[in-house]
């Protein structure tokens, strides 16, 4: 019988910080969770995502209908906007730290918003398994981790074999939508996904126009006041042969 695993293939785009949440936090955690939280199934890491963990979005929603999917979705400001103004959508927000997502239900809650649900995840492995195959619409990563030292460069998202992975999650026609205000980082998603087979430009030109649908957070907003130009980028999902 093989030994089980004790560590990750690949290493993951984010480090785990053990913040305390604020008793407004923990509450929100505490009172809300049951209606916004989706409680994954472990495999080797408080991240992870067991192999044969299901998300099952008709089951989750109570419905069919179009799913957007925002990796890395931090305090939630983008997403809780989102499916506050577009209530025919679902939208599900995947993040690792907790205090983002009690802020996240927090907000939605204040919205009155019950179309979005969360998950404490790594990414990656929720787009290779836990969603079904096709099943969103739309991918949003924004603002992701650049790791802008040279050696750290292996831990971001966006790397060989990520069209693979994100594709596979993408129904055909679906949209990958990124951007990040890291030079070398946008260049290196350009290239990443240029060269995957599963995707093709959704814009014309070195970069997309600003997506309209992001509402400007206090991130972006800082990288504006630091002289950091926003780059954008949209890619389609092929048609799968």
């Amino acid at each position: 019988m093989p030994e089980p695993r004790t560590f990750r293939d690949h290493p993951v785009s984010f480090v785990r910080r053990s913040g305390r949440m604020s008793e407004a936090q923990e509450r929100a955690w505490a009172e809300l969770a049951p209606t916004y939280f989706f409680d994954v199934p472990r495999a080797i890491a408080s991240t992870s995502v067991h192999p044969d963990a299901r998300f099952v979005p008709a089951e989750e929603y109570g419905r069919v209908a179009p799913l957007i999917v925002e990796i890395g979705s931090g305090q939630g400001h983008a997403i809780v906007h989102a499916a506050s103004t577009r209530p025919d959508v679902d939208f599900l927000a995947v993040e690792v730290f907790r205090a983002g997502l009690a802020r996240t239900m927090l907000d939605a809650d204040a919205a009155g918003v019950r179309n979005l649900r969360l998950i404490e995840a790594n990414a990656p492995e929720v787009l290779e398994t836990l969603l079904p195959e096709g099943g969103a619409d739309e991918v949003w990563i924004f603002f992701s981790d650049p790791w802008h030292k040279k050696r750290h460069t292996k831990r971001r998202m966006i790397r060989h074999g990520f069209g693979a992975t994100a594709g596979r999650a993408l129904r055909d026609g679906g949209l990958l939508r990124l951007a990040t205000d890291w030079e070398d980082y946008a260049l290196q998603m350009r290239e990443v996904l240029d060269d995957a087979p599963e995707f093709e430009r959704a814009f014309d030109g070195d970069w997309a126009d600003r997506f309209d649908g992001r509402v400007m957070t206090a991130f972006e907003r800082k990288g504006i006041e630091k002289g950091r130009e926003i780059r954008d980028l949209v890619y389609r999902r092929v048609a799968r042969s």
